[in-house]
């Protein structure tokens, strides 16, 4: 029987890589804790398939559109009583992926600057999670991935851009300090077909939530 327990408010968010299992991991932990799932947004998206074919053209678009979604979806999140777990959080738009365009001169200063001042005004109104859960994948595993899947519009990516963008999550996952934090390294685990692992997944964050000592914070920064 899945588990039905629930935090009144209780926020859960998912990070990681393209292809890492966001998706999959939000859908299972809604299904199995009973929690409100919020996707996020890319069959839907009217950007993605033009930026994957002109980045430098479409690079500040996309990422507008990505920080108005994932602004609204978290601010619903912050509004009700029921738990929630998210796929991706609106953190990762400016520290992961924002900043690897600009860094790469596929978005220039001038709309980074731009970028950077609308992010850093929107989280000012944010709650962060209760807990992120961090999907930790190799280049290797996440090309696996995304092959499986088969979205024409990700064809394009390149193992170098994957691998920039596991080098800036690493990164920013070692200095978050805006709650407790999870790691999951996924490249053994295969939780979407196979059930042992997906029970072992299960139970770790399940131990975090409900054990002994749940969710032990963080020290934040001064």
């Amino acid at each position: 029987m899945p588990a039905r327990r629930k935090r009144t408010g209780l926020f859960i968010g998912i990070a990681g890589n393209i292809g890492a299992g966001k998706s999959s991991l939000t859908e299972i932990l809604s299904r199995h804790f009973g929690w409100k799932a919020f996707f996020e947004v890319v069959d839907n998206n009217p950007y993605l398939p033009d930026f994957y074919a002109d980045m430098r053209r479409w690079s500040f678009h996309l990422q507008i559109f990505f920080l108005s979604n994932r602004f609204q979806h978290h601010h619903q999140v912050t509004q009700g009583p029921e738990a929630v777990v998210m796929d991706r959080t609106i953190y990762e738009d400016a520290e992961i992926f924002a900043r690897n365009l600009f860094e790469m001169g596929l978005m220039s200063e001038r709309d980074y600057r731009s970028y950077r001042e609308l992010y850093q005004l929107m989280i000012r109104f944010l709650r962060p999670p209760d807990l992120l859960i961090y999907l930790r994948a190799s280049v290797g595993t996440l090309v696996d991935q995304i092959r499986r899947r088969g979205r024409p519009y990700e064809a394009n990516i390149s193992i170098e851009y994957l691998d920039r963008l596991n080098r800036l999550y690493e990164e920013w996952i070692a200095r978050y300090d805006l709650g407790p934090r999870l790691i999951l390294d996924t490249d053994e685990l295969d939780f979407v077909h196979n059930p042992e692992h997906r029970q072992q997944i299960l139970g770790t964050i399940e131990r975090h939530l409900f054990g002994l000592f749940p969710l032990v914070q963080i020290p934040r920064r001064t």
